[in-house]
């Protein structure tokens, strides 16, 4: 595995590097119970969007031999995710979804090829938020959890990287590059500003 440090930098580097605040991974360590709950659904969702997305362009081989393998990977990690809550006596149960995805998929243009583009900018956007946190977390975390969580990063890393290069390499008529700043803005928005509701991806709680 990469040094974490060889993964972070380009993942921050395009977050605009908005770092995690203190105070999430604060409130995040008192909701232990429900930050691995969410995280089980994160990993559905991710391989769910994923395999809509190659059944969508399935014609379009550089985007199938990525997707494929992200579904695969995302869902071993459900599947991880579900026995360490089983592990922790943690019974299962629905949550809210947060206001994070929803809130990237605004910008989600509804006319092909832009839809594509901008749905693998929102993709690159969720995992290189998640692969930070897992990082920001690590070093609070129990021996098991945190072993977990810094194993995910190389995997996380690497579904950042082909989201963003398979943007790029439909962009066609598309400026890539400010789509990613637009997108960006919303990113960092979501998760500076407060945020009742505590989840994975949500932004600085609004009360401990």
């Amino acid at each position: 595995m990469n040094a974490p440090s060889e993964i972070l930098a380009p993942i921050l580097q395009f977050l605009g590097g908005l770092a995690t605040p203190k105070v999430w991974i604060e409130r995040a360590l008192q909701e232990q119970e429900t930050l691995l709950l969410d995280h089980r659904v994160l990993e559905y969702k991710a391989a769910q969007s994923a395999l809509s997305l190659l059944g969508r362009h399935i014609n379009r081989p550089e985007l199938t031999a990525k997707m494929s393998r992200l579904v695969r990977e995302e869902l071993v990690h459900f599947e991880q995710v579900t026995r360490l809550i089983k592990k922790r006596g943690i019974a299962l149960k629905g949550l809210s979804a947060s206001r994070y995805a929803a809130g990237l998929r605004q910008l989600v243009r509804a006319q092909e090829p832009h839809k594509l583009i901008d749905t693998l900018i929102a993709g690159a956007f969720i995992e290189a938020r998640s692969c930070e946190r897992f990082a920001a977390l690590v070093p609070y975390l129990d021996a098991d959890l945190a072993k977990f969580y810094a194993g995910l990063l190389e995997s996380e890393g690497r579904h950042f990287l082909g989201y963003i290069e398979l943007a790029r390499l439909y962009g066609g008529e598309d400026d890539v590059e400010a789509r990613i700043e637009l997108f960006r803005a919303e990113e960092n928005r979501l998760i500076a500003s407060p945020d009742e509701q505590f989840r994975f991806h949500s932004g600085v709680p609004v009360t401990l």
